[in-house]
This record gives C-alpha cells, structure tokens and sequence, in this order.
C-alpha cells in the first residue's frame, strides 16, 4: 500500500514582508500566495514498484526460512554430538569391564609363573580408555552446552540422546530431496523471486519512457484596501489550477536503465542455475555416501561385529588357557 499511494501533496506559500513589493494587479495587490500541488505517476509505474516491494518481501522471507533451517541443521549436529559421546562412553565402559576381566586373568597367570607384562600392558590398557572416557565426557559437555544454546534452554538443563537412532530411511529422504530440492530450498525460492524482481524492475525501467503527471490549484489573496486601479476589477481573490507533466526527453539515460536492469536480470538467472546445479550435485554426493554407509553398517550389524566378537571369545579363552599372549 505505502508504494502504490501516491507521493505526498506540496503546499507552497508565497507571501511578501512589503506590501509595496508584493505583485501589483487591476483588482489591488496580491499579498499572499498559496499553492497546492500532487504528482501523478504513470498508474502502470505503481503498479509494477508495487510487484517490486512485494517480490522483494518473498526474497526475504526465503532468507529467513534459510536461517531457520540453519538453526534447525545445527541442531540436530549438536544432537547427534550429544548422541556419539553417549554411545561412544558406554562402548568404552563395555571394553573397560573386558580388560578388568583380562587383567585378573593376567594376575593369575602371573600367580602360577607367567609374566607380570600382561599386568602391566592391561593396567596401561585401562588407563587410556580412562583418557578417552574423560576426553569424550568434555565432547559431551560442550555439546549439550551449544544445544542448550541453540534451544535457548538454561545451559544448567543438559539434554540426554536416545540410546538408538532410527537411519534406516536416511537413502530414502535423501532421494525425496533431489526430486523436491528446487520446490523446497530456500535459497533456490529466493533467487527465483529475485529474479521475478528483477524483471519486473527491467518492466519499470522500460516505463520511465511514460511521462507523469502534475495537477495544482493556486490561490492568490487580493488586497483592496486602497482604490482600486481598474474601474472593470472587482477585487476577488484569484484562482487558478495548473496541469502539467514530466518530459522524458533523454532517451540515453533511459536506455541505459533499460540495459542496466536487463544485465542484472541476467546475472541472477545465472546465479540460480548456479545455485540449483550446486545443490543438485551436493545431494548426489549425499545420496551416493548415505547408500555407502548403509551398506557399511550392514557389513558391520551382519558379518564384521559378529565374527568379531566370537573371535574374542575364542581368544578369551585361549588367554586363559594359556594357548596365546595378551595382545
């Protein structure tokens, strides 16, 4: 609205501090002057600034949702922080119980003739898990503290992760994304309004070659105090009203507007199939490592962690039964 109004009246006043120097009539002096005046733009002209203005609101509403998806990307970044060092602290609380067990198999090795490096080595082995445990417990804090700044939650308020995240799906949505990402970026949704902006400021600067129009009323106050000069005066205040309008004569500066707001067009449509060429790349890439890490993790879940873990049961047993050495 403020854009499509009109721009505001002007009110002149021209009067004279001498009388005997004020503008002299048949009908007696004109004291005072006094204009009212109100431009007129080519109606097409507000009509586009208003295209403008609201164009210009989308771009920032994108730039907004982009901050907000920042916001929720870092979040969930400290989220999975929190959820690592939870994991990762409870698999070394795991191993920490395996090599107490392995150190009181050494002690009584030790007991019946064995060597007191196996002691030795499993106290150094306790040891640095002790050093990854207190390592991680900082990882953890620092986290839950940048999380509960994110959330804007008292820092005291430290946020726990769930023992198992469900990533089953992660190939899947990633998959959704490349299909939607120029539907549902933000950044893709505001360079396309900057390039509908951009157009419509190319429409207004090809408008400028569309004169706009000035409308006034004046009215001057007679003074007939003294004897009229003109037997045929009457003496009455005069009015008049005034029409006129600008002439866009300087073809140049108009034309280079015109080249000026075509360029710029042209620059943000490129940008934009800049941006979406990047992002569709960058959710390939995504896409292309998510699939790697499924099938990792199912090599891990199904094959590597299972065959590990009867594999050191067996030498578990094989330690105690002194068929192999500590390592």
């Amino acid at each position: 609205q403020q854009v499509r109004a009109l721009p505001d009246p002007l009110f002149n006043n021209t009067f004279f501090p001498s009388r005997d120097q004020s503008i002299q009539t048949a009908a007696g002096r004109v004291g005072n002057q006094m204009s009212l005046s109100q431009a007129i733009p080519w109606p097409e002209k507000r009509r586009t600034k208003a295209a403008i203005v609201n164009q210009e609101v989308q771009v920032a509403q994108a730039e907004v949702t982009s901050i907000e998806r920042e916001i929720a990307e870092s979040v969930r970044l400290a989220y999975y922080e929190v959820w690592f060092a939870t994991r990762a602290a409870a698999i070394i609380e795991e191993t920490k119980l395996l090599v107490d067990d392995l150190t009181k198999v050494a002690e009584a090795r030790y007991r019946s003739g064995g060597t007191q490096q196996d002691i030795l080595r499993a106290q150094l082995e306790a040891d640095r898990l002790e050093e990854q445990l207190i390592q991680l417990k900082k990882q953890k804090q620092v986290a839950q503290a940048d999380l509960a700044a994110l959330v804007q939650q008292p820092i005291t308020l430290l946020a726990e992760a769930d023992v198992e995240l469900d990533l089953a799906d992660v190939p899947a949505q990633l998959d959704e994304l490349v299909a939607l990402a120029e539907q549902c970026n933000p950044k893709l949704t505001g360079l396309a309004w900057e390039v509908q902006r951009d157009r419509q400021k190319h429409r207004l600067a090809c408008l400028q070659k569309y004169p706009d129009l000035q409308v006034g009323l004046t009215w001057g106050l007679v003074n007939d105090n003294r004897k009229v000069l003109s037997p045929v005066a009457n003496g009455h205040d005069q009015i008049g009203f005034n029409v006129g309008t600008t002439l866009p004569i300087w073809r140049d500066k108009i034309s280079a507007g015109v080249r000026e707001a075509s360029n710029r067009t042209s620059s943000t449509s490129k940008r934009l199939d800049a941006e979406r060429d990047a992002l569709y790349g960058k959710l390939r890439r995504l896409l292309a490592q998510a699939d790697a890490f499924a099938t990792q993790r199912d090599i891990y879940q199904q094959r590597i962690i299972p065959r590990t873990e009867d594999t050191l049961k067996l030498s578990i047993a094989d330690y105690r039964g002194k068929r192999t050495d500590f390592f």
